[in-house]
């Protein structure tokens, strides 16, 4: 399901502006709330629909990560993916946007639709919790964070997390990403 606009504006809740409404914005509201207001995020290290840029064989292509968390130096520290369908779906394919992200990786990703979540340890692609309790407070976020030993991917390592990213993205990208698939071959009659 690819988010689209439903032909409104509402306030967003980390910078006050008016955005427009989509099928998946309501869900992005909440997401940023509960961060805040629940497990202490600080709201101004939190940035909405930042875009994960990518080539593959030349073309561009560009997938929204829903939330990042940032440093007071502006380097992110977690991300969070909403999803539409199963969450273990699409563990996969946040691990690779959390290793590919911009200024990353980070150490650590969620995974959530809003009623079930995961938590995931980026370095090794492991399920840490699961359901909504997964989220992290903020503080031990940042204690789990210090603790983190990650390295910025190689060349060669970040070629094999695009392909994979990609073949994921392929599924579930919305307006600005674009997957064209080569025309299948004509089936041989039966003989």
């Amino acid at each position: 399901m690819h988010e689209t606009s439903l032909g409104g504006t509402l306030r967003d809740y980390l910078t006050g502006e008016e955005i427009d409404e989509t099928t998946f914005e309501e869900f992005r509201q909440l997401l940023a709330r509960l961060l805040v207001e629940e497990k202490g995020y600080p709201k101004d290290r939190l940035k909405a629909k930042v875009p994960l840029k990518y080539c593959v064989e030349g073309e561009e292509y560009e997938r929204i990560i829903d939330l990042v968390l940032y440093d007071g130096d502006g380097r992110p520290q977690f991300i969070v993916m909403f999803c539409a369908g199963e969450v273990a779906t699409f563990e996969r394919e946040t691990v690779c946007a959390a290793r590919l992200v911009d200024g990353g990786p980070v150490a650590y990703a969620l995974v959530t639709d809003t009623m079930d979540a995961t938590l995931l340890d980026v370095r090794t692609g492991d399920e840490l919790a699961r359901g909504m309790n997964a989220v992290p407070e903020y503080d031990r976020l940042m204690e789990m964070v210090e603790a983190a030993r990650i390295t910025p991917l190689t060349e060669e390592q970040r070629e094999k997390q695009t392909r994979v990213f990609h073949a994921y993205c392929g599924f579930v990208c919305g307006d600005h990403c674009e997957v064209s698939l080569p025309p299948m071959p004509p089936i041989p009659p039966k003989k």
